[in-house]
């Protein structure tokens, strides 16, 4: 075993040793009774609701890849890289390290619709822009709006998190006019960067910052089940969590999420909030892309297999 891959596999279990240590500390005070008679708690409207907003979501993440692959001059059906899509995100969420493990999903499945390794990985790249765009507006945005929690969090005063919300909203401001102004390759250095054309960097920031927000509406559906808690404020917590979670890799953001939404919000956090969200939005994905995962490759082989039937038959009637 490499160095690197030993160094990489400590990392994934020190983060899985903490998420489980985050959650002892979050469980602790719940017994199992509690739990069950939280999630029971929850209107069936509400989760509905929730799963409706998880599936949006979805839906708009399929278009962070419809850009990309619109980026590199390539054309798809809608329908393949709407599947590609959903089964890379709903395994690489609560696989953990979401760049790889959905990267390695995309590549099995855009490889055998004629797209390279290279075009795969402008994708890879180009999706984890899209979601740093998303991530920096609508965090600029909930700092501005709501910058007590941010500022109790971080311990920095709420004038202070209004700064730094406005310098955040700088950044998407500034990538749409390099793409308007430059129009090619931006080199910084050693370092190269194709810029996507303008209106492809605005959707992009557009589409990233609708997909966090409607994430944030699904976990807000289920906050509010035990309290009056402003739609910001599940913003916040997401935002906050969602860059926790991508600062440590831990699968599925397991007990990072809990943890900090459970600061931002201590009194509408129930842990069968927080387990009904995940469920909506991390447990049920998950099951239906495993599924289709598992059917696509039966169909893949079938074909596979007829096709190089088809070819043998063609080429026993050519040698006769």
């Amino acid at each position: 075993m490499s160095l690197k891959r030993i160094i990489l596999n400590g990392l994934l279990v020190a983060a899985l040793c903490l998420a489980i240590f985050l959650l002892y500390r979050i469980f602790q005070q719940y017994s199992l009774e509690q739990i069950i008679q939280s999630v029971r708690s929850i209107p069936f409207s509400s989760f509905c609701t929730a799963l409706l907003f998880a599936a949006a979501s979805y839906l708009c993440l399929s278009c962070f890849d419809l850009l990309a692959i619109r980026s590199l001059g390539k054309s798809l059906p809608y329908s393949r890289i709407a599947l590609t899509s959903f089964i890379s995100l709903s395994l690489g969420h609560n696989i953990g390290f979401a760049g790889l493990s959905s990267g390695a999903f995309r590549y099995r499945f855009y490889s055998r619709w004629g797209l390279t390794a290279e075009d795969v990985a402008k994708i890879i790249l180009f999706c984890g822009v899209t979601v740093g765009l998303g991530l920096i507006t609508l965090g600029g945005l909930a700092m501005i709006v709501n910058p007590g929690d941010a500022g109790r969090l971080l311990h920095i005063h709420p004038a202070s998190v209004r700064i730094f919300g406005a310098l955040a909203l700088v950044v998407p401001v500034v990538y749409a006019g390099l793409a308007f102004f430059i129009r090619g390759t931006l080199r910084l250095w050693r370092w190269s960067f194709q810029l996507p054309r303008f209106s492809i960097a605005v959707a992009q920031i557009g589409v990233g910052t609708i997909n966090f927000m409607l994430v944030s509406a699904c976990l807000h559906q289920m906050l509010s089940a035990f309290g009056d808690v402003a739609f910001f404020r599940s913003v916040t917590a997401y935002v906050l969590a969602n860059s926790a979670i991508l600062a440590t890799h831990v699968p599925g953001g397991l007990g990072v999420l809990e943890a900090t939404v459970s600061y931002v919000v201590p009194k509408e956090a129930s842990i069968g909030a927080l387990i009904a969200f995940r469920c909506a939005y991390f447990f049920i994905p998950l099951a239906l892309g495993s599924t289709l995962l598992i059917i696509s490759e039966v169909i893949f082989r079938r074909r596979s297999r007829g096709a190089d039937e088809e070819a043998d038959e063609r080429a026993e009637a050519q040698s006769v």
